[in-house]
């Protein structure tokens, strides 16, 4: 067992549940291994919940327009909306993941779904802004319930041959279900009205919810040390402290007063948190000793890493589809779906590639494909190329997410005992949102520093305060000028090859950070993704960390 691993908690089946024996632990299911219709069941159901909480994070951004109106709400009330969700989920993932390993998953992920249904229906009736606010919260808190189960659910049911198929599945609706509901997301907003938006997540809810409790056995952990709850409310502080940081730093300014104190308070409960985890040791809500095992820090890394660029990406590419291609919200959605389908194909091959050559080389094959991918967008993306100048960059970016993410996640959550794989699944999820958050502001600070950039050569003559319009971004650029006269067709297409040059020097900054990566996981990765203890005598076998 690794240096560096603290004694595993022994699991208590519960009612469905048999003892473990053998060389496998044997997953819950009524006394025996779930037969292979039995975990395709569990598989298609957990899947189903996690799309629903992923859609729901982007899906509301097609509809930020319609909200705008109908509520009389300001473009920060609209942000509050959207954004709200993000934070709740974020903030909660930890601790409610440990509180589903201790109480049980099932009951957890099915208290999840109802909330997250309920809230959805209330948000989808909601009168007012502040109703909608709080029904997303709700929502947020219903989704903190769901994520980190379903993970944890596939981890403590699956048998160690089919784990890395099933964990690759799931990371591919992880990476590619945000881009999915996008595009059903603006479908329903250009054939109905926006408030059909929340029609999706209480179909999947419903689905969810049925098959669940028809198909997916229970399990809980016994531990004899009492909740964390101190180290609980210390990060759910320190992550509502910098994901707020994150999504309100562009809007209110990376210096602003708000911003700033809530960059120091999440600093500082985030030392806090470490220190006070340190103390707990084997009692602690996450034990940080583990990151010094290459597994938990590299799956971490990429993970942090690959989610931010793939968010990162989503901001460039979307005024690009619709502000420089004149495209709608719907087709621009339509246009980013080959990405999208590559990274779920290639997830769900990686657990086979991992098998073959190993983590660590599937780790780095991934991220260099996606560095690629960047390079490739970089180099060939125009105005007059169209969408073929960034087509091969997408489909290289998506190949290379998906092969990167299983065995990212499968390193995390191999670190962790069994014991303890709702907290692993939580960390994999909480890190993917500060990945998100983390790529949206950086890339999106990039390409919006490139164009202010590159456009302030291009505007003499454009009277003063339309030149201050199209300084701050290509869809102002484009609206304001048919106020410019004679300017006006050299105003938008000096604002699209000015948005051009701002994606290529944001694309180049994600292809250094991913080749940075590269270089970090060839020297540091996981050099497996699990590995099997010998059975102590007279007991079973443990799994240990990935080193």
């Amino acid at each position: 067992m690794s240096a560096h691993q603290p004694p595993r908690p022994t699991a208590v089946p519960t009612d469905e549940e048999s003892v473990p024996t053998g060389e496998e632990s044997v997953p819950p299911g009524a006394g025996r291994v779930p037969d292979a219709r039995q975990l395709r069941l569990v598989l298609i159901s957990v899947s189903v919940a996690l799309m629903a909480v992923v859609a729901s994070v982007s899906g509301l951004n097609v509809a930020q327009t319609h909200m705008a109106v109908e509520f009389g709400a300001s473009q920060s009330t609209v942000l509050w909306i959207i954004n709200i969700y993000t934070l709740a989920l974020a903030a909660l993932l930890l601790p409610l993941g440990a509180i589903g390993d201790r109480l049980g998953r099932k009951p957890m992920l099915v208290a999840g779904l109802t909330l997250f249904g309920v809230a959805s229906v209330v948000a989808g009736l909601a009168p007012s802004a502040g109703v909608m606010i709080a029904a997303r919260v709700a929502a947020g808190v219903g989704a903190a319930m769901i994520m980190p189960v379903t993970l944890a659910v596939i981890t403590s049911t699956f048998p160690e041959q089919e784990r890395g198929r099933a964990i690759g599945v799931w990371t591919g609706v992880a990476g590619g279900g945000g881009i999915l509901g996008m595009f059903l997301s603006a479908l329903l907003v250009d054939v109905a009205d926006w408030r059909w938006l929340f029609v999706l997540p209480v179909v999947l809810v419903v689905i969810a919810l049925v098959m669940t409790l028809t198909s997916v056995p229970d399990s809980r952990e016994h531990s004899a040390h009492s909740f964390d709850a101190i180290g609980a409310l210390v990060s759910t502080i320190a992550v509502v402290g910098l994901i707020f940081v994150l999504q309100e730093g562009p809007e209110r300014g990376w210096t602003a007063p708000v911003t700033v104190i809530s960059l120091v308070v999440g600093v500082v409960a985030a030392v806090a948190f470490v220190a006070w985890e340190l103390r707990r040791r084997d009692a602690s809500l996450l034990d940080v000793r583990l990151f010094r095992e290459r597994g938990l820090a590299g799956g971490s890394v990429t993970l942090l890493v690959v989610f931010g660029v793939q968010a990162g990406i989503a901001v460039v590419l979307f005024p690009f589809f619709q502000a420089v291609l004149g495209w709608s919200g719907l087709l621009s959605t339509v246009a980013m779906m080959p990405m999208a389908v590559t990274m779920m194909a290639t997830s769900a091959l990686a657990a086979g590639t991992a098998a073959r050559i190993g983590a660590r080389a599937t780790m780095a094959v991934g991220v260099a494909l996606s560095a690629l991918g960047l390079a490739l967008m970089a180099l060939f993306v125009s105005v007059d190329g169209g969408y073929p100048s960034v087509l091969a960059g997408m489909l290289a970016m998506g190949s290379g997410m998906g092969l990167a993410m299983t065995p990212s996640t499968e390193a995390i959550t191999a670190s962790l005992p069994r014991a303890q794989q709702g907290v692993a699944s939580a960390l994999n999820d909480v890190t993917r949102e500060f990945g998100t958050a983390l790529g949206v502001a950086m890339l999106g600070a990039l390409l919006a520093t490139g164009y202010r950039s590159a456009i302030d050569g291009r505007l003499d003559g454009v009277p003063r305060g339309a030149a201050d319009t199209a300084r701050e971004g290509i869809a102002n650029a484009v609206e304001v000028a048919p106020t410019t006269g004679d300017h006006a067709q050299a105003l938008v297409r000096d604002a699209q090859q000015s948005f051009v040059d701002g994606w290529q020097q944001a694309m180049w900054v994600g292809a250094a950070v991913l080749a940075a990566l590269f270089v970090y996981i060839a020297l540091r990765g996981p050099k497996s993704t699990t590995a099997v203890d010998p059975a102590p005598e007279g007991g079973t076998p443990e799994h240990v960390a990935a080193r």
